[in-house]
């Protein structure tokens, strides 16, 4: 990326800086808190509907229309090989397939009155199952809701979607999670105010759809409603969009799984920019706070309202409307990332989504290039390092965050160290084993493309790539300045 003399400036305070003395944090293993634990697919990631069918994309966009981007994709061909290597490495994962044109789509044919409408083939809804076979991914799919009219709400008819069911029943297709419409509180965004339904009537269709999906596919768990929470003023208009709590409240068939949406920060396409996708902001720790504060409110809402159902993010990235470009697919968007899996987790989040696997600028991979982005490595590092168990740890320095989960081995533990300065920063473990092993990730500017783990750039051997192919860093207590760091202990 080419800085104009501006950004040199501005960019000028974000580069590490060297002491002789690095400051010490102190971080200690809770012994007084219980554990919990985690789905083991707790990291998934989405394709949107978009992407996968041909609909209107943010590749290539330079702004919005109606929560859109205003360029269509070209559909996506699950069967690339350079693709199926790296998602591969991610395994296993749920794979949401939704996003807001899941509204607008028709299953198999277009309407006669539609003829060029958004349509998912019997072709693409195979190849999506067998692509879900090859990875030990299970489908999460978003079915369409698609009531413009306010009128219309309350009297949700299943037709189409019993035709995908049965389809999909005859042919041993399964559908692991099933949510109806995307980010149903966002409809006055997406289609205007007078689609916006109110949440009593969409908890009588709710509860159709649920009594649907028990009929024809009842191994199927049920999400809902998907909310979209905004950073800073959470789910927006009240009481127009702001439904979660009474249509949880109002719901007679219970919820598996109570879901919402949540991204951090806004690109430069979205038209509402409650905290704009900016280098500042995604280096600041404090910009990762509502996120908590949200998921708390809505732990509350479950706790009282659906007590027996999980709560998930089914659907989260660095920046709305596609992400930002030379920021989403950076190094400094995986600090957010790497916070939110270690935060998520620590608040009894059962499973994180993230949009995307491919397509836009927040993609995990490259959708031209099919080159991995920085979060792919740091989601990689997750996968192989973090296990389902959720220790509770502290830090005396509210910019180095830390979180602890038992390791893939029994007897091991890894705890995750974000430094968000650009000092190195001594780290004293309490109440931690020995320590064997760390990784750490870094790059040589916060906006490179390409990262670097124990100071080796990744690289894929056969369409593998495996933890003993990193240099052995010594067992010293420094993490660098900027960096993310996995150091694993013998407990």
């Amino acid at each position: 990326m080419t800085l104009m003399t501006s950004d040199r400036t501005r960019f000028r305070f974000y580069k590490p800086k060297l002491t002789r003395n690095p400051r010490q944090v102190t971080v200690s293993l809770n012994t007084s808190q219980s554990p919990h634990t985690i789905d083991p697919n707790y990291l998934s990631f989405s394709i949107d509907i978009s992407v996968l069918a041909g609909g209107l994309w943010w590749d290539g966009s330079q702004k919005s229309s109606k929560g859109l981007g205003t360029q269509k994709a070209t559909p996506l061909d699950l069967q690339q090989s350079k693709f199926n290597k790296l998602v591969k490495n991610l395994g296993p994962a749920y794979l949401r397939i939704g996003g807001s044109e899941a509204d607008k789509l028709h299953y198999f044919r277009a309407p006669p009155e539609q003829p060029d409408a958004l349509v998912l083939s019997h072709a693409m809804w195979d190849a999506l199952h067998l692509f879900c076979q090859r990875h030990q991914l299970a489908l999460m799919f978003t079915f369409k809701y698609g009531l413009f009219r306010q009128s219309l709400h309350g009297h949700w008819q299943p037709d189409e979607i019993q035709a995908l069911l049965k389809y999909s029943h005859d042919h041993q297709q399964k559908i692991a999670v099933c949510e109806l419409g995307n980010e149903l509180n966002a409809y006055w965004a997406f289609h205007g105010l007078s689609s916006q339904p109110l949440a009593k009537n969409l908890a009588k269709d709710y509860d159709r759809f649920i009594r649907t999906i028990r009929t024809h596919s009842p191994d199927s768990k049920i999400a809902g409603p998907g909310s979209a929470f905004w950073p800073r003023i959470g789910e927006t208009i009240r009481p127009i969009s702001n439904l979660t709590a009474t249509f949880l409240a109002s719901i007679n068939e219970p919820l598996d799984i109570v879901d919402w949406h949540y991204y951090p920060f806004q690109s430069s396409r979205s038209p509402v920019k409650t905290r704009p996708a900016t280098l500042k902001n995604l280096l600041s720790y404090k910009s990762f706070l509502d996120y908590e504060k949200y998921l708390s409110q809505l732990t509350r809402y479950r706790d009282r309202l659906q007590p027996q159902a999980q709560i998930w993010t089914g659907e989260t990235g660095s920046a709305q409307c596609g992400g930002e470009r030379h920021l989403s697919d950076r190094f400094a968007s995986s600090f957010w990332w790497a916070d939110q899996l270690g935060r998520g987790a620590r608040l009894g989040q059962q499973v994180m989504v993230r949009q995307s696997l491919i397509g836009g600028d927040y993609a995990l991979i490259n959708k031209e290039s099919m080159k991995p982005n920085p979060d792919y490595w740091l989601s990689w590092l997750w996968k192989k390092l973090m296990g389902e168990t959720v220790f509770a740890v502290n830090s005396n320095d509210p910019e180095v965050l830390v979180y602890c989960h038992s390791a893939k081995k029994a007897g091991k533990c890894t705890l995750l160290i974000i430094n968000m300065t650009p000092y190195p920063k001594r780290i004293q473990c309490q109440g931690f084993g020995v320590k064997k092993r760390r990784f750490e990730m870094t790059a040589d500017s916060l906006t490179a493309k390409k990262i670097r783990i124990n100071g080796s750039k990744p690289k894929f051997n056969a369409g593998k790539v495996k933890l003993k192919d990193f240099p052995t860093l010594s067992k010293l207590n420094l993490v660098s300045p900027y960096s993310i760091n996995f150091w694993c202990f013998s407990i």
